[in-house]
């Protein structure tokens, strides 16, 4: 008798198998946009969040993406890759006149673009981080950071939060903690890979009854499980979850204090949050804290090519007999010359310092709206990348899991793009360089369809 498979439950944005995706889909009407849909779910391969597809894009530009129907869309998701917008004039310049200079580097091979990324990186970053691997998406990237805390320790084991993402890949899986891409896959990921439940404010995992008590019992949990077992390589964490979830104050400071009792690697993934998002040009300078190594991507590329970076302390360059990376595009001139006029761009231009500005408006009209909306049962985040959490009431903060999508459904048809997180957030990741009337336009969408209930 063959055995029942286990429900997953979908937490990384909104289903494409819901029934609000089903309504959706069902009032596709124009012909474009059907028929290349329907090429789309015949030529690729199906899996969640991706396959079949929402809508069919023509066109993405500054803070706008735009379908084969002439319908155009606010972006506040854009896989995080949209920081500078999309199309950034000086980006798309940029890279033409690399393309013309020196299209590619083989490996073996090094070139200015590479070789001054590298030091770029390694000036921005913390501490004594500063020696560097490029890879071409921040999951490869992550299993970087992996080996290299690997031959640094001599140790194999990680630990890290359930109901993370950390990347696609089977290692970056199998540090990461969400079902969809962990559960119904056939063998094992990799060994070693503990988890821990993150910290929460409501429903907290460790019985707590606010964030500053469940962040301590999380951190007295990390402490003690490396402490038990000894052996451990690397805690691998967002410094801020992406679901948004900002940490309470003093959080990192006692797993950086645990993981220096044990000598384990403390691992950032900022991937997401990294480049400004959060108003600060790393995530973890809100919380005082250097990591051993961080992991930066999706918006380095400037949303136009895909690069990714491992940024070490100085003193962990030590698996130089062994290939951690040597992947073809490690050292592309035309990638790294994206990824250095993408860092210019934000540091130019201000933009991590305007993400803090507008972000803290953004989030009290969203308090706003909290106090009139029983089904808002949190706002948070940092900078432009904050959350709306959608509950069934406030007295048991219960997700609202269909509320959520239903509202997402109803921004989409007034004209703006996002993403649901754990399940029933809204997450809202503008471009920073988003004007302040489409900001307003965009939160008088969230407000109207929430309200709507």
């Amino acid at each position: 008798m063959a055995r029942p498979q286990p429900v997953i439950v979908h937490t990384e944005g909104e289903s494409n198998s819901s029934a609000a995706r089903g309504v959706w889909n069902a009032k596709q009407a124009d012909a474009a946009t059907r028929a290349l849909l329907d090429r789309d779910a015949a030529a690729f391969l199906h899996q969640s969040l991706s396959s079949p597809c929402v809508t069919a894009i023509t066109k993405a530009e500054g803070i706008w993406i735009e379908d084969t129907a002439g319908r155009r869309y606010m972006d506040f998701h854009g896989n995080s890759v949209h920081h500078i917008g999309y199309g950034h004039p000086r980006l798309k310049e940029a890279i033409r006149r690399q393309m013309d200079d020196l299209p590619f580097s083989p490996r073996r091979f090094t070139c200015e673009p590479a070789v001054e990324l590298a030091e770029t990186l390694g000036k921005l970053a913390p501490g004594d981080l500063g020696k560097v691997l490029f890879t071409t998406g921040g999951s490869d990237a992550i299993e970087v950071a992996l080996k290299v805390a690997r031959a640094a320790t001599g140790r194999f084991k990680t630990l890290s939060f359930w109901d993370a993402f950390h990347g696609a890949g089977f290692g970056a899986s199998s540090v990461g903690g969400e079902a969809t891409f962990r559960s119904g896959i056939a063998g094992p990921l990799l060994s070693g890979t503990e988890h821990v439940a993150p910290w929460a404010p409501h429903n907290c995992p460790y019985g707590t009854n606010s964030l500053e008590e469940s962040a301590r019992a999380c951190a007295n949990m990390i402490s003690y499980v490396l402490g038990r077992e000894g052996d451990f390589a690397a805690v691998v964490a967002e410094p801020m979850r992406a679901t948004p979830l900002v940490p309470a104050p003093g959080f990192w400071k006692a797993v950086r204090e645990a993981c220096d009792r044990h000598g384990t690697l403390l691992i950032f993934d900022e991937i997401p949050t990294g480049l400004g998002k959060t108003g600060k040009f790393f995530a973890s300078e809100h919380d005082g804290v250097t990591p051993d190594i961080i992991v930066m991507g999706k918006a380095l590329g400037g949303g136009i090519l895909p690069i990714a970076a491992v940024v070490a302390r100085r003193d962990l360059d030590v698996a130089g007999d062994y290939a951690i990376g040597h992947y073809t595009h490690e050292k592309n001139p035309v990638t790294t010359r994206a990824a250095l006029t993408t860092i210019a761009i934000v540091r130019e231009e201000g933009l991590a310092e305007r993400a803090a500005e507008l972000g803290n408006w953004a989030m009290d009209r969203m308090r706003d709206l909290m106090a009139r909306s029983p089904f808002v049962g949190d706002v948070r985040g940092r900078g432009l990348m904050f959350g709306v959490e959608i509950v069934e009431d406030k007295e048991t903060f219960k997700p609202n899991h269909a509320l959520a999508e239903r509202i997402y459904y109803r921004c989409l048809e007034k004209g703006l793009s996002f993403k649901i997180s754990a399940g029933s957030v809204l997450t809202l990741s503008p471009p920073m360089v988003i004007a302040r009337e489409d900001l307003d336009r965009a939160l008088t969408i969230v407000e109207d369809a929430v309200l709507a209930g």
